[in-house]
């Protein structure tokens, strides 16, 4: 009997074991299909090729940006690009990266997160954002599109901020030399 039982399992331990690594190359494809997708848009981006990158995303795409304005379609985000990315955006220090492999729900849906470092022009200045992103893939006929994008920046340490706290010493300073200069002349003007 013991036999019999230990039989079927031997058996079930050599078939998952040939089954494994047959599965683990088929998400490695998958893995290595959304590399690719990144490596081109990645690369489209940095030419300022935007027409190459609307290639990549689907015809839906919903993207939130730092300032918190959506996009939506194609040319919803055609149209941001034109406006606000060939004068702001600067380049990547850190291109988007993943922290882990693609989240695969099924073989058509992907959930991938991660960071980026980019340099926008604003205020006059080259800031530096450090921004945490989500993106949502699909597969459509054959080809992995960016369906949705979030990207944000901590709202309690990004360089805006920053820049608003310095503002705001020199404005201080400020206030208490004008104070100070007063309270000289009115106090020379109460002894004359």
């Amino acid at each position: 009997m013991k036999r019999l039982v230990s039989s079927p399992l031997l058996l079930a331990g050599l078939l998952l074991g040939f089954l494994a690594p047959s599965l683990s190359a088929a998400e490695d494809l998958a893995h290595n299909e959304l590399r690719a997708l990144r490596t081109q848009v990645i690369e489209a981006i940095t030419k300022g090729d935007n027409e190459a990158v609307m290639q990549h995303v689907h015809p839906n795409v919903v993207v939130t940006w730092q300032n918190a304005e959506v996009c939506r379609g194609v040319q919803g985000l055609r149209d941001f690009f034109n406006k606000m990315a060939k004068d702001t955006f600067r380049g990547y220090k850190v291109p988007p990266t993943p922290d882990d492999l693609t989240i695969l729900h099924g073989g058509d849906t992907g959930v991938s997160y991660g960071h980026v470092v980019a340099e926008y022009n604003l205020l006059g200045k080259t800031l530096e954002f450090r921004s945490r992103w989500t993106a949502t893939i699909v597969k459509e006929n054959g080809r992995w599109l960016l369906a949705s994008y979030h990207i944000s920046l901590n709202a309690l340490d990004n360089p805006i901020l920053a820049a608003a706290k310095g503002s705001l010493i020199w404005i201080g300073v400020g206030g208490a030399v004008v104070g100070l200069l007063i309270g000289v002349l009115l106090a020379r003007r109460r002894q004359a």
